[in-house]
């Protein structure tokens, strides 16, 4: 049997990527939670915040590290499998990726030891300064992938000699065209995940009546955020939709499952079963003129089909298709939650209605399956380019067989097994131990809390 080395390599990549990308939706949004709850801490002076801190740090720790990990694991396929898309383009692809190691890697590195183990050893307000530090590098680093991987679905700022990119617009090349959407959509889901995942633990630790009084602040705070960026995530999606549509038309009509260039006004198709062969939908079900309006924000706005595009131009309907909806119904899933739990929150039931706790208890996977499932949308939809429109992802391949890759594949999958299977075991571990509070000191005729033991027998208080 032929193993193909182009499908391979893809699903490897594809495995990597998924793999990695979990760890960063949790921690770009918790690093900015610590941050948030030291702040608290200082200003309040209240213990809660601090062992909430301290509680939710060590999972950041242990995030953070398999992130980074898996990362470097991911880049060394820029050199193994992708070769060609290395030599070509490099001089675009590989300052954006080194100026993420030198302004956010760095900064996050500096600061980091100082967050994690710096506690009691330096002053309070260093300690915070190394939190808010390291969530900014968070961020940061955010900001240069999402910008490398939009250049790729939108390249801008570039010249092509003897198929080689050359930059001629670093300004062009870094706020391509998609990248302002597609950051933003990017960041809120990250914190939307880190939402339901701090939610989810809040939820479990009510159901078993424990740590009640962390849990309480840790839903509530939960659900009010919840509340206000479900509704701006949705309006991010729709900005990034209008984007797509002008920038990405085959992408955006293999989303919509539109075979023809349909005139308005065009159904919102809520399910289909793709036939890529036949190019057509069976058992269509949608939902008339909403289509346009979602799309154009028009009655009478046209949507592109896919027969618009050569057969070869056009990505794999079906993934395209069914993946988009699994993110939006997460979403719609996510702003219910959100929008319910302040309803509860004001009638004074938030904490007591245990369906809602078991379903925001259940929804835990939610943020992370909406990010992964908005990944295979943008990367899926771009094929079959590398770089939309002007490189093909076949002609990226590194000249690698099909044996040496399906190799490399199984012992990748082995080792991200194991060694993530450990780590989420492990997390999973430090949520049952929960909080760490610590008991309430007991004063007694022989010692205050103010008083060392070692304290001359005259200066004792009378019993």
């Amino acid at each position: 049997m032929e193993l193909d080395p182009l499908w391979l390599s893809r699903l490897q990549f594809a495995l990597t990527i998924s793999f990695h990308i979990l760890f960063p939706a949790l921690t770009i949004g918790l690093a900015s939670w610590l941050a948030l709850l030291e702040g608290l801490w200082l200003a309040s002076g209240r213990e809660l915040y601090r062992e909430l801190y301290r509680f939710w740090v060590r999972i950041f720790a242990v995030s953070f590290g398999m992130g980074v990990v898996s990362g470097i694991v991911m880049s060394f396929q820029f050199g193994t499998n992708w070769s060609r898309f290395s030599d070509q383009a490099g001089n675009v692809i590989g300052p954006l990726l080194s100026y993420e190691v030198v302004t956010a890697f760095f900064l996050e590195a500096s600061f980091l030891g100082i967050m994690l183990f710096g506690w009691n050893r330096v002053r309070p307000s260093l300690h915070f300064l190394a939190t808010c530090m390291v969530a900014l590098g968070t961020l940061i680093s955010t900001f240069w992938i999402i910008s490398a991987n939009s250049w790729m679905q939108t390249p801008a700022g570039f010249e092509l000699r003897d198929g080689v990119f050359f930059p001629t617009d670093w300004w062009a090349v870094v706020f391509n065209p998609s990248f302002p959407y597609r950051l933003v959509h990017m960041v809120l889901g990250a914190y939307l995940t880190t939402c339901f995942t701090i939610g989810a633990v809040a939820a479990w630790y009510l159901l078993r009546d424990r740590f009640r009084q962390h849990a309480r602040v840790m839903l509530a705070m939960s659900v009010g955020f919840a509340a206000i960026v479900a509704p701006l995530q949705m309006v991010a999606g729709d900005l990034a939709g209008l984007n797509v549509m002008e920038h990405q038309p085959a992408k955006l009509a293999a989303i919509e499952g539109h075979w023809n260039r349909e005139e308005a006004p065009v159904p919102l198709l809520l399910f289909a079963l793709p036939d890529q062969e036949a190019e057509a939908n069976r058992l269509e079900v949608g939902i008339p003129y909403l289509g346009s309006l979602i799309l154009t924000h028009s009655l009478e706005g046209e949507v592109p089909g896919l027969k618009d595009f050569a057969p070869a131009d056009r990505p794999p309907v079906a993934i395209v298709f069914w993946s988009f909806r699994l993110m939006v119904g997460l979403g719609l899933l996510m702003l219910f939650l959100g929008l319910y739990g302040v309803w509860l929150y004001y009638r004074g039931r938030l904490y007591q209605t245990r369906w809602f706790l078991r379903l925001w208890n259940l929804s835990l996977p939610a943020g992370y399956l909406a990010v992964l499932s908005g990944w295979v949308t943008a990367e899926v939809g771009r094929q079959p380019y590398v770089v939309y429109g002007v490189l093909r992802t076949a002609d990226a391949l590194s000249p690698v067989n099909g044996a040496s890759v399906a190799t490399s594949l199984v012992l990748f999958a082995l080792a991200y097994t194991v060694v993530f299977g450990a780590g989420s075991y492990y997390l999973l571990k430090l949520v049952r131990s929960g909080i760490q509070v610590p008991p309430p000191e007991r004063e007694t005729p022989f010692r205050t809390p103010e008083r060392p033991l070692s304290m001359p027998e005259e200066s004792l208080e009378e019993p």
